[in-house]
């Protein structure tokens, strides 16, 4: 991984800092080159879908209105169903966001009375606002007279199994909800494997109870996805890694048909479902699609040596840089409040777009505490497009993810770390 020679006379940085980059990308190949391992048989899966489904230039073509016999974006579906692992799958521009996603889903399954568990402790900040944990908001699940319970992870931050299974067996919940990644929390990300895992703990207490798992941020980072280990909805965000930095907006959810049929009802309305729904750009859903594997490899490779360089820099930081990597989401633990902003500042200026802009923390929707958010994206709030974001609380940790080509992330990690230099919040140490 090579620079261009006179890499300072194009960026403000320190050599010392790019020497150290380097040193992090050296010591990070052998974690890099598993990523590519397992890219590289996603590539292949994709692939596969695209011509067993029998894709042509037909299905690319915009429909209008009502949005009937859209043959392409049936098609799309069919290719969903198949690489996440479901027998069905609304595939829809009209999905807004992951939280619009996981909120049809739960609110197309659940009546009054029913009980919502969580079994990976409490949900991420926006999720935990629909559920109606917090200050009251109109249309919550709370105001609906659903239920919610949640088991809390264990002293290493797992999920408890033992207590996901006591749990089952005593309140029958209808839905379980498993959140593969970590969202503003320090616990750990899931695996398909322990995914596995808590399915088949949840079913033999209950087997009725339906597993939906939130798959932001993990799509296409393993070479299995939850459907293909028991998962019965698997939902998600397509500006994260399946629309792999084209798809100008969306969501997924996959899985069993009977249940994606209720989910349709409630996306258009009873007797509607899935037939209606106009799709536009369709071309920039299937190519985003095609590229994700390449696309996640390229934010993993980012994520990878980000923690190898700021952990040489003096932090902590999760997932550790030679772990085997869950989703592309690299935490870093800053400590105080000026670090996290200053970081922020300078990703953002290493960003193709509003490079020139200065991240401030504001209050967000559906946030207890004032966030700041650092990207300049193509695509507005795409995160699989490279980002950093975190609230403004203790231990003030930056949650670092996407990069459609790691060249372009290695630039930003620079920048990130000199406005910190910058700041005096950090210092030259000698290898």
């Amino acid at each position: 991984m090579d620079w261009p020679k006179d890499i300072t006379r194009f960026y403000p940085v320190a050599s010392w800092l790019v020497e150290r980059l380097e040193a992090a990308e050296i010591d990070s190949r052998a974690t890099i080159a598993a990523v590519n391992d397992v890219c590289s048989r996603n590539h292949i899966k994709v692939l596969r879908a695209f011509q067993d489904i029998g894709v042509n230039e037909y299905h690319f073509q915009d429909s209008t209105g009502y949005g009937y016999g859209d043959l392409g974006r049936s098609t799309l579906e069919r290719l969903f169903a198949g690489i996440f692992g479901g027998s069905a799958a609304l595939v829809r521009p009209q999905i807004v966001s992951g939280t619009h996603a996981l909120a049809l889903a739960i609110s197309a399954l659940l009546r009054p009375g029913d009980i919502l568990l969580s079994v990976c402790g409490r949900p991420y900040d926006t999720l935990a606002t629909v559920i109606g944990l917090g200050p009251r908001v109109a249309g919550s699940l709370k105001e609906w007279g659903i239920e919610y319970a949640e088991v809390p992870l264990d002293a290493g931050g797992r999920p408890d199994l033992a207590k996901i299974s006591e749990a089952v067996t005593r309140w029958h919940p209808r839905v379980c909800l498993i959140q593969r990644s970590r969202g503003y929390t320090l616990r750990p990300s899931l695996g398909i494997e322990e995914i596995a895992r808590i399915i088949d703990t949840i079913k033999g207490a209950y087997r009725e109870s339906v597993c939906l798992v939130d798959n932001c941020y993990g799509e296409l980072v393993e070479d299995r996805e939850p459907g293909e280990v028991g998962a019965d909805l698997v939902v998600g965000s397509l500006i994260k890694n399946p629309g792999g930095g084209l798809a100008p907006g969306g969501g997924y959810i996959v899985g069993r048909e009977e249940l994606l049929e209720e989910v349709a009802a409630r996306l258009t309305a009873p007797g509607l479902g899935g037939e209606l729904g106009a799709f536009t750009e369709k071309r920039l859903y299937y190519q985003g699609l095609y590229l994700a594997p390449l696309v996640v490899r390229e934010a993993l490779t980012g994520a990878v040596v980000a923690a190898a360089f700021f952990r040489e820099l003096g932090f902590k930081v999760d997932p550790l840089p030679g772990e085997r990597r869950r989703d592309i989401v690299q935490c870093i633990i800053l400590e105080k409040k000026e670090a996290l902003l200053a970081f922020c500042r300078g990703l953002q200026r290493g960003c193709p777009v509003e490079a020139d802009t200065v991240p401030e923390p504001a209050p967000l929707p559906g946030y207890e505490d004032q966030v700041i958010m650092a990207g300049g994206s193509f695509i507005q709030g795409s995160s699989i497009e490279i980002s950093a974001d975190g609230p403004l609380r203790p231990p003030y940790a930056v949650f670092f993810q996407g990069g459609l080509a790691y060249p372009y992330t290695r630039v930003a990690l620079l920048m990130a770390a000199q406005e910190m230099l910058d700041t005096g919040l950090i210092q030259e140490k000698r290898r």
